[in-house]
């Protein structure tokens, strides 16, 4: 959907993020969402540009998610590529653009400014601008495993772009009783609780502990770790960095170097390790997940776009888990699992590595989960945040339920 910005606007710079070809190896996070709400370090991709920018942004990205992402065009706007990690140099870059140049980094288009006529006439994006070369260092995501692994150089640089200048933390973990903290590499949020008995290790990288978040008794976490706005962290949790529990998650257990985005729970026992978990997914107690192969060998995952197993260039690597997907007590998940969006998984022994969008079922078999019911599931769990998937959100999801039914006949018994 395209809006156009009116006159009174005409002199404020518009702010566009788009998606280049790259967000088909982001697959399953990219099914229900532009790369620049991809979350890694503390923000996402599209927060930390706003907050750079000190601007808001529209999208640009696949049709189907238009409506969910509307984009605003105006006189003057400046088109930002969604997977790259903003920084103050870059967007230093960025201001100095003339019309009609683009800023780029290799075959990387960063940037570009131009009108509302010529992102029209060039179907939304520049092709014969003038090149402004960044000999800068770009930080971008690449692939699906780069959420996680990329995520504790991600932390560092948005704590360290919180708290420059020596800008201090909003409350002060002295404040709570009985709390050991190694190193001062923490910051605290307005309205954050920690919990008597909690081990915080900020030797090993910063601590970061959003608005409202709470840390109860026990737990124990070693830097770098992003704790965002009301996410919870249950009694006795061990979480080794680096880590992201996004806006409004609630874990426990083990983790190391998982990325969160928002609104999921692992809220019991079991490992999870080197892994994204998208939004609004529920893992059931015991969940466990295996990020290290046996023999040691490099692992490879399944990429939905070239529908075949590709090599990470990793050794460790776990569960890869999309949107609104769920899985029950004691599920076992291989090294390398790709789960897609609004799978409901359980049973005994391992599962698939591959295990499609709207799939039912584990390893004894599995059927397609409806639409309907699936739809349903989604606004149960919202519901108890006071949320539910408006018209266009269900919309996309039918969309994802149409355009990965091949993938599913693969698998699926009925």
């Amino acid at each position: 959907m395209l809006r156009e910005g009116g006159a009174d606007v005409q002199d404020i710079m518009n702010y566009i993020l788009f998606d280049d070809s790259t967000r088909d190896r982001l697959l399953p996070f990219t099914h229900t969402r532009p790369m620049a709400d991809i979350r890694c370090g503390i923000f996402t991709m599209r927060e930390r540009w706003e907050r750079l920018l000190g601007a808001t942004s529209s999208t640009l990205t696949r049709g189907y998610l238009q409506d969910v992402y509307p984009l605003t065009a105006t006189r003057d706007n400046i088109i930002l590529n969604g997977r790259v990690f903003a920084d103050a140099a870059i967007c230093g870059a960025i201001a100095a653009l003339e019309h009609g140049q683009k800023l780029i980094s290799g075959e990387l288009l960063i940037a570009a400014r131009t009108s509302m006529q010529e992102l029209d006439a060039e179907d939304l994006l520049p092709h014969n601008f003038d090149e402004v070369k960044y000999e800068g260092t770009v930080h971008k995501l690449e692939h699906v495993w780069d959420i996680f692994s990329q995520n504790d150089r991600a932390i560092r640089d948005d704590y360290a772009m919180l708290t420059e200048h020596g800008a201090e933390s909003d409350g002060r973990y002295e404040d709570f009783e009985a709390v050991t903290v190694l190193g001062n590499n923490i910051y605290v949020a307005e309205g954050a609780k920690i919990g008597a008995g909690c081990i915080i290790n900020t030797t090993t990288g910063p601590v970061y502990i959003g608005k409202n978040a709470e840390l109860l008794e026990g737990t124990m976490i070693r830097g770098p770790l992003a704790l965002c706005e009301q996410s919870v962290v249950k009694m006795g949790a061990k979480i080794y960095g680096a880590t992201t529990i996004g806006p409004g998650c609630k874990v426990g257990g083990e983790l190391n170097n998982v990325v969160f985005f928002a609104n999921s729970n692992k809220a019991h026992d079991g490992y999870l390790g080197n892994a994204v978990i998208g939004e609004w997914c529920n893992l059931g107690a015991d969940t466990n997940c295996s990020n290290l192969k046996n023999n040691y060998d490099e692992v490879k995952i399944w990429d939905e776009q070239a529908k075949k197993s590709v090599a990470t260039g990793l050794t460790f690597c776990g569960l890869l888990m999309g949107d609104h997907s769920k899985c029950g007590i004691n599920t076992m998940f291989n090294t390398g699992t790709v789960a897609g969006v609004s799978c409901n998984i359980f049973g005994a022994g391992y599962q698939e590595k591959f295990i499609p969008s709207f799939c039912w079922g584990g390893s004894e078999g599995m059927t397609t989960y409806s639409i309907d019911r699936a739809i349903e599931t989604a606004n149960r769990m919202m519901e108890r945040r006071g949320k539910r998937l408006n018209a266009a959100e269900q919309e996309l999801m039918r969309h994802i339920f149409e355009h990965t039914a091949e993938q599913r006949g693969w698998f699926v018994k009925s």
